[in-house]
């Protein structure tokens, strides 16, 4: 059987589908609560010196998630009151029934707590900094970062195809510059067109021609890339982004991190500055490449933000004033990764033809879409290319093997914000 987790209807006309949650014996939620959170919890122990009082909280922290109830942030927090908020509807209640989305992102906020992250000599220590940094230090980056040399001669239209294929392919852990079952970027760029239309190996959906449609050289394009993981995909991001800027695709690229470290690799400024060293470190192209980057960033053209909303436990649709106006002024929004499709699209069962554009037409900007496919949650396939997948017999949602480029460019309709 496949992995038919969602529900493969056409349409919305019964209302959306419910929020997932961890309920469900044997989902890939419940994996992540039950199984993951718990390992997590142990790597992170074992991965720094802390002292009796971090163990405390971190055994009543993995405690809590399986035996007990969602308890509220600790007194003194600086973000207490703003969590009080966020968590009325689920504290007191097992971790399980409370939406995925709310949950894992509260998990890391407590996990941040657990270690002394907001205060204390730990404070602004990152705990997953250790297995960030082990990351870039490794071989395979390096590899991938040779690989540049390659793409150097390459015609700019194809560059500019085989840098996008590798961004997206980037929060794979075992691809990089290299594609699906080892072929280079270059090798595996195929054509634009979404639903059943040809694609490139392993994606199912691609789009990429209607996003360089939207960012014509010389059209003076500002870019918004919310990213998601650091080292082998952030290093990619940057070396697109320095595309875009070299090639006149945008005048100027914002670049949206995470304000506390979350989700283990989501990239921080920390780890923007960790990327860019290692770029800058690295002979031929990469080095180059880092070189202007770091120009970038010193001239404007560049720029790093991190609003505190990227670590809210809630879709895009419930984002703030001033983030909506700020991405409503971007020629496109370009969201990386499993979690900003999640938030994107809204973080449930959605039958997997449900229209993309029309679930995104709330965002402030025209929006692309770059994700490994790595939870449950996809829309915008067309019908044969979901049957398919269906017939494959292969977990083809949430092993990370699959992959996507989707891209609406439509007006869109006014939302409100969340705290």
């Amino acid at each position: 059987m496949g992995d038919t987790t969602a529900a493969s209807g056409t349409g919305r006309d019964t209302g959306p589908p419910p929020v997932i949650t961890c309920r469900e014996p044997g989902s890939f939620a419940r994996s992540v609560m039950a199984e993951r959170h718990p390992a997590l919890i142990e790597q992170v122990r074992d991965a720094f010196p802390y002292g009796p009082r971090q163990h405390r909280a971190l055994d009543a922290l993995s405690h809590e998630i399986i035996h007990g109830v969602v308890e509220p942030p600790g007194t003194g927090s600086p973000d207490r009151d703003l969590w009080l908020v966020r968590g009325r509807d689920h504290f007191g209640r097992s971790w399980f029934d409370a939406p995925f989305l709310w949950a894992e992102s509260y998990f890391y906020r407590r996990l941040l707590e657990a270690v002394g992250y907001f205060g204390g000599p730990w404070q602004g220590i990152d705990p997953f900094a250790p297995f960030k940094r082990a990351e870039l230090r490794g071989g395979t980056v390096e590899e991938e970062l040779r690989a540049l040399d390659d793409l150097a001669g390459v015609p700019a239209a194809g560059r500019a195809e085989a840098l996008l294929q590798a961004s997206l392919w980037g929060n794979r852990a075992d691809l990089g510059f290299h594609g699906p079952d080892g072929a280079s970027a270059s090798d595996t760029a195929g054509p634009g067109g979404s639903g059943d239309g040809g694609t490139a190996p392993g994606l199912v959906a691609d789009d990429s021609a209607a996003l360089w449609a939207l960012l014509p050289p010389g059209s003076g394009a500002s870019v918004a890339v919310i990213a998601d993981n650091t080292g082998r995909e952030l290093i990619p991001d940057l070396v697109l982004v320095d595309h875009m800027l070299q090639h006149g695709h945008a005048d100027r690229v914002v670049l949206h991190v995470k304000p506390d470290p979350y989700y283990v690799s989501d990239a921080t400024t920390a780890d923007v500055v960790d990327c860019l060293r290692r770029l800058e470190r690295a002979p031929g192209e990469a080095g180059a490449i880092g070189g202007r980057v770091r120009e970038a960033m010193g001239t404007g053209r560049l720029d790093v933000r991190a609003h505190a909303f990227f670590c809210a436990p809630f879709p895009y649709e419930r984002m703030p004033d001033d983030l909506r106006a700020e991405l409503g002024a971007a020629t496109l929004t370009i969201l990386k990764g499993d979690l900003n499709y999640r938030r994107l699209v809204g973080d449930r069962l959605w039958p997997a033809t449900t229209s993309f554009a029309g679930l995104t037409a709330y965002f402030p900007s025209p929006v692309a879409a770059l994700r490994t496919l790595k939870s449950d949650v996809v829309v915008g396939l067309g019908p044969r290319t979901l049957d398919g997948l269906e017939r494959s017999g292969r977990a083809w949602r949430t092993s990370g093997t699959h992959a996507l480029v989707q891209v609406r460019d439509r007006p869109h309709a006014p939302a409100h914000g969340a705290p």
